[in-house]
């Protein structure tokens, strides 16, 4: 089984600077014989992306739509836009590919990267399929991103209950998904910078296996990212290891200069999808704790595995 590296880097921001930590892992489980996820984690963008598809379909997709996604990190230029440039190009390489003729064939793509464009930092999520984004803030866990899924379109409206969602025959269906036909535009939600934010970038091969609070469990008891990506995927594994795991946890430090009262970051909300964390994807208030979200047992292909 993998083990994790932490790697930091500190960002000069207006008015002081932002430290970030991170670790990255992906597994291919207990039960598959490839590993179909990818993943990013190169400043400033941490991306995961859960393939699937028959035979090598999958591995393509998100192989593909990581090599594009990676081109924009390394020019330290990423925005919605380079974001989106680069996934009409990933839908392009994997129509091209010989190998991704499966209808199935697409991948999740799911992550955060910062954005230091505008007077104060930000974070901006983004999100195609049901890979998800967690934020953990005055530990809480909130899950920022809403899956792309049958399951949790039943039960946003209403015909479906979260606990009659964990055992839906349809929770491997996906609604949405980076593909070789048509370019899809992600989900955004821009969030304010707070000392402290612990991010958790993952496939669905964790939230099968752990619920909200194991996750935050593992993110409180450990502060050091490679422990926790460790942790997390050591128990993901003995749960069952249905699936491909991967996990990114991504934590910052904001220091203010000329400031010792521990006072963080912080910028009006604007543009794009302007949120603060009790309009996350769940409505979790930051004083609660999110539980199993609905979408827990959605799995990564457009067909039951």
């Amino acid at each position: 089984m993998p083990e994790a590296t932490t790697h930091t880097r500190t960002v000069e921001v207006p008015g002081g600077e932002v430290t970030l930590s991170w670790a990255a892992v992906t597994d291919v489980g207990r039960r598959r014989e490839v590993n179909q996820d990818a993943l990013l984690a190169r400043y400033p963008l941490f991306i995961v992306a859960d393939g699937m598809g028959g035979h090598i379909g999958g591995e393509i997709a998100s192989a593909r739509t990581i090599e594009r996604l990676t081109a924009v990190a390394e020019k330290d230029a990423v925005s919605t836009k380079t974001i989106e440039k680069a996934l009409s190009r990933a839908v392009e390489d994997i129509g091209k590919h010989p190998g991704a003729t499966d209808e199935g064939t697409g991948t999740t793509v799911t992550g955060v990267f910062l954005d230091t464009s505008g007077d104060e930092p930000t974070w901006v999520t983004l999100n195609i399929g049901d890979s998800r984004v967690y934020l953990m803030r005055d530990e809480s866990l909130m899950q920022i991103t809403v899956d792309h899924s049958v399951v949790q379109e039943l039960v946003s409206a209403g015909r479906l209950s979260p606990e009659e969602a964990e055992n839906h025959p349809y929770g491997n269906v996906i609604t949405r998904a980076v593909g070789p036909s048509e370019s899809v535009t992600p989900d955004y939600v821009r969030l304010d910078v707070v000392d402290g934010d612990r991010f958790v970038i993952c496939s669905d091969g964790l939230t099968k296996e752990l619920t909200d609070y194991g996750i935050l469990h593992f993110l409180l008891e450990r502060p050091d990212p490679a422990e926790a990506v460790d942790a997390m995927l050591h128990a993901a594994v003995e749960n069952g290891g249905r699936d491909n795991i991967s996990i990114i946890v991504l934590t910052a430090a904001v220091s203010i200069a000329g400031d010792d009262d521990g006072d963080t970051a912080a910028r009006p909300q604007t543009s794009e999808t302007a949120v603060t964390p009790t309009d996350a994807a769940d409505g979790t208030a930051p004083g609660d704790t999110a539980g199993s979200a609905p979408g827990d047992t959605a799995g990564s292909s457009p067909a039951a595995d």
